[in-house]
């Protein structure tokens, strides 16, 4: 029998080694339908991509609110759990969202409040204040950090996105502990209305280059078919959603190249 602390170190090396890659590993998880286009995310207005890139706020014009769950590689310990609920509020929208990583021996919270409005009818910024905690188990010492993230989106034709997105552009010399900063950029093209595709670029300090594409297809009316790639840990992805009146539920599957595939499942409801 494997002993509690054998386990935990396993769990703990594993969470190391996902630090360790190329994306910012204190991110929001990307919603589902997201995961399963590569966790292309900085470019379509959607409930998760929301809280990504905060200029999307600024197309809600209804009530939403969401849950997910994220299950890498079918270990429990290494769950994310996630809600979130996104506010019209005159010319702006607001969203408030909390998500919750880990297991008893390592948790990891993260709470954030959102603001998104549009400059013009083709630019749009939103910004967003985050809350970040580290409870490991053990003497190790507990984390927390508040920083700040904000992005833009541009649209040059009513059918082209461009979108940037900062994530803690804020010296680590004026804090007790590093939190990464990372810069994300990337571009999409709709087309005929049914089909979208889109690609991005993700730098985060002290990480590799992370390139992202996707797809999204309308394969029936309310049925979405999405594929992906990452070159992150060369992972390819596949998910599917289905909108029932008020209701969309999303699934993804992301595979690792040593590790086994991460599921995700999320659903939003909505207020028109």
């Amino acid at each position: 029998m494997y002993s509690l602390h054998r386990i935990s170190g396993f769990l703990f090396s594993v969470f190391l080694s996902l630090t360790a890659s190329g994306s910012n590993p204190f991110s929001l998880p990307a919603g589902a339908g997201e995961a399963g286009m590569g966790s292309v995310c900085i470019l379509r207005s959607g409930f998760w991509p929301s809280f990504q890139n905060q200029a999307l706020l600024a197309y809600h014009k209804s009530f939403s609110a969401g849950i997910i769950y994220e299950s890498r590689f079918n270990i429990s310990e290494l769950g994310t759990r996630a809600a979130g609920v996104i506010i019209p509020a005159g010319k702006a929208s607001l969203g408030i969202i909390y998500s919750n990583f880990g297991y008893s021996q390592f948790r990891r919270e993260t709470g954030g409040i959102a603001c998104g409005l549009k400059f013009s009818e083709n630019i749009s910024g939103g910004i967003q204040v985050d809350y970040f905690a580290e409870k490991p188990a053990g003497e190790y010492e507990n984390i927390q950090l508040i920083t700040y993230e904000a992005g833009l989106l541009f649209k040059p034709k009513e059918n082209i996105s461009v979108g940037v997105h900062i994530f803690n552009p804020v010296p680590n010399s004026l804090r007790r502990f590093v939190l990464p900063s990372s810069l994300r950029a990337g571009a999409g093209i709709d087309l005929s209305g049914v089909l979208f595709a889109g690609a991005e670029a993700e730098m985060s300090s002290g990480k590799d280059l992370v390139l992202r594409t996707g797809f999204e297809y309308e394969a029936a009316k309310n049925l979405w078919l999405r594929g992906g790639f990452s070159s992150e840990n060369t992972s390819f992805t596949f998910g599917l959603g289905y909108r029932l009146s008020s209701l969309k539920l999303d699934l993804a599957f992301a595979t690792h190249e040593k590790l086994g595939i991460t599921s995700s499942v999320s659903l939003v409801f909505q207020i028109k």
